[in-house]
C-alpha cells in the first residue's frame, strides 16, 4: 500500500536518525502564490503574480481559483486584480492577537473611548494602507462606514496622514500613486507630513466625511518604528480636536502608555 501523502519518509543511516516529513506538492504551490501576494505588498494581475510566482498564467489561474473559494485571496470585480481575501485576513487577526503592541492597546483604547465618550480606532500600518483591526464603539452613532477591515485613505484622513508621517515614503509611494492616478501634489504633502511630525498629532474636521472630525497619534516602539495609529472620532461640534484640548491631551496619555507597557513588556487592562 502506498504511504499516505503527508506520511513521514526515514532515510537509513547508521550514523543518522533525521526523518523528512513529506508534504502535498500542490498545497506547497499554492504557498508560492501566497507568499508572491505578500511581497509584492500590493494588489496584483493574474499575469503579474503567475510571474513572481513562476507560474504560467493558466496554471496560476488554477491555483487562484482554489485559493477564492477558500478566501484566502480575493479578487477585485472592477480590475481583476487579486488581494488577500476574508480568511487571510482572519488569519492575520489571529497572529495580530499574539502582538504585544495590539494586546496592549485594545484594553487601554476601551478604556479611553469610555473615559472620554468618543470612539476610537486602531490601526495597523500594512502593505494596503492603514487598516482599522479594533473599534472601539462609545457616544453618539457616527454616519460613517468605519469598521474592522477599513483601510483609510492616505491623504484625506488623520490617520493616513500620520501612517505616512512615521514611515518612510517607500512605505506607502505605491500606495499613494494607485490612490491617486491623475498625479496629486506630493512635495507639497510631504512638506504637510514635516507639520505632523512636529505635532506628533493630526487632525481632520469635516472630512472625508461632513460633520465628522477626528484627531489621531502614532504608537511607536523603541526603534521608532510606526507599530500602530490611534485615531479618535466624534461628531464636528460634538468633540474638541484643538491640539491641546481634553481630547488631545487624553489620547497623548493613552498613546504613552500603551508604549510603556510595550516598553515594559506587559499587556495587562489599565485599572
Amino acid at each position: 500500500m502506498a504511504p499516505p501523502i503527508d506520511s513521514i519518509d526515514s532515510t537509513d543511516s547508521a550514523d543518522s536518525t533525521e526523518r523528512t516529513q513529506r508534504g502535498i506538492q500542490s498545497v506547497e504551490v499554492g504557498g508560492r502564490v501566497l507568499r508572491a501576494l505578500a511581497d509584492a505588498r500590493r494588489p496584483m494581475s493574474l499575469a503579474d503574480l503567475a510571474a513572481a510566482a513562476q507560474l504560467a498564467p493558466a496554471q496560476a489561474h488554477t491555483y487562484l481559483v482554489s485559493l477564492t473559494r477558500l478566501g484566502l485571496i480575493k479578487r477585485d470585480h472592477i480590475d481583476g486584480y487579486y488581494e488577500p481575501g476574508p480568511l487571510a485576513l482572519r488569519l492575520g487577526m489571529l497572529h495580530l492577537d499574539h502582538d504585544p503592541a495590539y494586546r496592549a492597546a485594545v484594553p487601554r483604547v476601551q478604556a479611553l473611548a469610555a473615559r472620554i465618550g468618543f470612539s476610537v480606532a486602531i490601526s495597523l500600518p500594512t502593505p494596503q494602507g492603514p487598516t482599522i483591526v479594533h473599534y472601539a464603539h462609545a457616544g453618539t452613532p457616527l454616519h460613517v462606514n468605519l469598521h474592522v477591515g477599513t483601510v483609510m485613505a492616505l491623504a484625506a484622513t488623520a490617520t493616513g496622514r500620520t501612517y505616512c508621517a512615521f514611515q518612510p515614503p517607500g512605505h506607502w509611494q505605491d500606495i499613494w500613486a494607485r490612490q491617486h492616478p491623475q498625479g496629486a501634489d506630493l512635495p507639497g504633502f510631504l512638506h504637510q507630513l514635516e507639520d505632523i511630525r512636529a505635532r506628533g498629532m493630526e487632525r481632520s474636521i469635516d472630512s472625508p466625511s461632513p460633520a465628522v472630525s477626528s484627531l489621531a497619534v502614532p504608537l511607536r516602539d523603541g526603534d521608532g518604528a510606526l507599530r500602530l495609529v490611534l485615531t479618535v472620532i466624534g461628531s464636528t461640534g460634538g468633540i474638541d480636536v484643538d491640539w491641546t484640548g481634553p481630547v488631545a491631551a487624553a489620547l497623548r496619555d493613552a498613546a504613552e502608555d500603551i508604549a510603556s507597557a510595550i516598553a515594559a513588556n506587559i499587556d495587562k487592562a489599565p485599572a
